[in-house]
């Protein structure tokens, strides 16, 4: 049996034995969209719940695009070319594009311009949300749960924000695109710790296709609610990166109805765990580096049995990343058990601890193993997990253990599927 899995930019193919008891899970394929230009334009001219784009912003108004950081693989180069068209009513010195990266490294102007395309970074300003830099940001008060809302500064002052992104199945916010190009996209430090804390992060609705109840994305709404001058443009993909459907207009209408097509489109059922789960974290630039990989483990886990093994394969071009909050949290941690008791009883919240988190829970409960061709020995075992060489014979490895009748299952695209029990 060959299995295609996403992997980088191309796909690594395993050969397991047919004999065995496989079950392959990926989301329903869906056709690319038929010149997704046009219905980019359509939807954004027959909005959710809102006037059509260009009613919506006049002449004299200053105007943000937010859009997603090189780990997301939006399709700019279709989106923005459209919705600048639609607007051209505006003078370009009164646009501006704004990068939502969160805690993430600023992007290089080669990745911008790959992202962008030449003419576009060329002709507009672009300006990369720095969380850490509190002065670059505006205070707005506190959320509910009491923490702290600072928002970029140069992206708040803008008369109109309209906010472009995709929807995949998100997890620990549920769902990804609407709201989160806000927060944590354009927030402050302060914000998105308070969101990422360890007690929002260990709640069980705080997980993929959940938002109703679950703390992170209700508290991302309620930061997006501050901001009623904003439009939605968002997109839902297939595994080719191709666009299926688009979603615009009024934050919550658009991406409520986004969500609901992601939700057919991925959630599928199980009737029992599994002994082995295979997965990825759906190629690139997902995949990128092991930070971003705790995804595609966060989707295998939901289904593995309790003391069972998962094997991921995730290209990691960009590490762990080395020099990340991340990797030294990992690298100062001796065991997961440790690693979690430090996060839940350590009043300081660390950027990036809530991925290490999450990756201990998992390791309480399973056995995680990843095939990667970037990452070295060294670097895997420091971070706590063990290397694979060889896809095929760890999984021959796993059935000596578990039993020839092992169930074994298979996440081609990692995260772009949500398992989950009948």
């Amino acid at each position: 049996m060959k299995i295609k899995l996403a992997y980088g930019k191309k796909e690594l193919a395993i050969h397991l034995n047919d004999e065995n008891n496989i079950d392959i899970i990926e989301p329903r394929f869906i056709d690319s969209l038929n010149s997704p230009k046009d219905k980019i334009k359509e939807s954004i001219r027959k909005p959710y719940s809102a006037p059509p784009l260009r009613d919506w912003i006049l002449p004299h108004e200053i105007v943000a695009i937010v859009f997603s950081d090189i780990t997301r693989p939006v399709p700019l180069l279709t989106i923005l070319p459209v919705i600048l068209d639609d607007i051209s009513h505006i003078n370009n010195i009164k646009i501006t594009l704004f990068n939502a990266t969160g805690t993430h490294r600023m992007n290089t102007d080669k990745e911008l311009r790959e992202m962008l395309g030449n003419d576009i970074f060329d002709r507009y300003p672009i300006i990369q949300n720095d969380a850490f830099t509190l002065s670059e940001h505006a205070h707005f008060g506190r959320t509910s749960k009491g923490h702290d809302i600072y928002i970029n500064d140069a992206f708040s002052s803008c008369d109109r924000l309209i906010l472009t992104g995709f929807i995949e199945p998100h997890f620990f916010a549920g769902f990804s695109g609407g709201a989160k190009a806000i927060m944590p996209g354009m927030a402050g430090i302060d914000t998105i710790l308070g969101n990422h804390g360890p007690e929002m992060i260990s709640d069980p609705k705080a997980t993929f296709g959940i938002t109703v109840g679950n703390p992170i994305w209700e508290e991302i709404s309620e930061v997006g609610r501050l901001f009623e001058n904003s439009f939605l443009i968002n997109v839902t993909l297939n595994k080719n990166k191709e666009i299926t459907g688009v979603f615009s207009g009024d934050i919550y209408s658009a991406h409520s109805a986004g969500c609901s097509f992601v939700k057919d489109m991925a959630m599928v059922p199980v009737k029992e765990p599994y002994d082995i789960v295979i997965t990825t974290n759906s190629g690139y630039p997902l995949d990128i580096n092991l930070y971003q990989s705790v995804k595609g483990l966060s989707a295998a886990a939901k289904i593995c049995k309790k003391g069972g093994s998962i094997i991921i394969a995730a290209e990691c071009k960009d590490g762990i990343p080395d020099t990340s909050s991340y990797s030294n949290i990992l690298k100062n941690s001796c065991s997961p058990e440790s690693l979690l008791d430090h996060i839940m009883n350590t009043k300081e919240i660390t950027p990036d601890q809530w991925q290490a988190q999450i990756q201990a829970q998992i390791q309480l409960d399973v056995n995680v193993t990843i095939y990667s061709e970037n990452l070295s020995e060294s670097e895997i075992n420091s971070s706590l997990l063990k290397p694979c060489e060889n896809i095929e014979e760890k999984v021959t490895e796993l059935l000596n253990l578990y039993g020839k009748d092992a169930r074994i299952c298979v996440l081609p695209e990692g995260p772009q599927t949500i398992p989950y029990f009948e």
